[in-house]
Parts: structure tokens; C-alpha cells; sequence
């Protein structure tokens, strides 16, 4: 079952099980996405539409990541081949190039809402950071660099 059909529960409890996947890539894209929530919600305040659909988009995107990560390692550990293992190089890299993107929107909509919407702002970009930090991670180690 995908993540857009699973409450937040459920993967939680997916995530926590003793099973190979979903694991950190899926959480670090899910962690992204909030903060693309959070972005959305900071830009409508902002009145910036631009940046409320750009971070909309990205959101939708990083859920389906999540998925595509789990899939991904699946088929990683069930076939260790050089396909494979690209695909659990590439899933992170998007997840990190859409986080940044992320912590640059928070960062820039921050700028231009109340004291009481910039925290939100400023979550996302805290959130996007760290997501972006844990998939270049990923990266590294999938690479067998880290």
C-alpha cells in the first residue's frame, strides 16, 4: 500500500517494523513534503500563488518519492544489480534537490509574512534542511562513499 492511501498510523507503524522498507528515504521524503505543506501555507498568507503551487507540487511529488524510495530498496535487496543500485542513488538525489528548492522557498516567504506565520516559514526551512542533509547522506552510502 502506497502512502497516499495510509494514514499517518499506519506508516508510522510500517516505518517502525522489522522490515527493509519503508525506512529513512521514505521518512526524509515524507519530512519534505511537510515542510512543502508548510511553505504552501506561508506563501497563501504571503499572497504569493507562485510559490503556494510550486511547494504544492513539490509536496505531491516527495509523497510519491517516499513511495518510489521503499519500491526502490525492495527491488535493491531482492536484485543487487547496477540498475538497482542506481535507482536507490537517484530517489534520494531528487529528494534532496527537492528539499533545498524547499528550504529556499521557506526562506524567501519568511521574509514577507507576520511573526506568527514566519514560524511556520522558518519550520519549513528547518525541516527542508535536514531532509536534504539526510538524502545526500543516503546518497553517499548507496554510492558506497559513505
Amino acid at each position: 500500500m502506497g502512502l497516499r492511501e495510509q494514514g499517518v498510523g499506519e506508516f508510522l507503524a510500517a516505518l517502525g517494523a522489522r522490515t527493509p522498507a519503508p525506512a529513512s528515504g521514505a521518512a526524509t521524503a515524507l519530512t519534505a513534503a511537510l515542510a512543502a505543506a508548510l511553505v504552501e501555507l506561508a506563501a497563501r498568507f504571503a499572497g504569493d500563488d507562485e510559490i503556494a503551487t510550486r511547494a504544492n507540487v513539490l509536496a505531491a511529488r516527495l509523497t510519491q518519492l517516499a513511495d518510489e524510495d521503499s519500491e526502490a530498496y525492495a527491488a535493491f535487496m531482492a536484485d543487487r544489480n547496477e540498475a538497482t543500485r542506481q535507482r536507490i542513488i537517484d530517489v534520494p538525489e531528487e529528494i534532496a534537490t527537492s528539499a533545498a528548492e524547499i528550504e529556499r522557498l521557506a526562506d524567501d516567504v519568511a521574509t514577507r509574512v507576520s511573526r506568527a506565520v514566519a514560524g511556520d516559514a522558518e519550520a519549513a526551512a528547518e525541516l527542508a534542511r535536514a531532509a536534504s542533509r539526510v538524502a545526500r547522506r543516503l546518497v553517499a552510502l548507496n554510492q558506497g562513499t559513505g
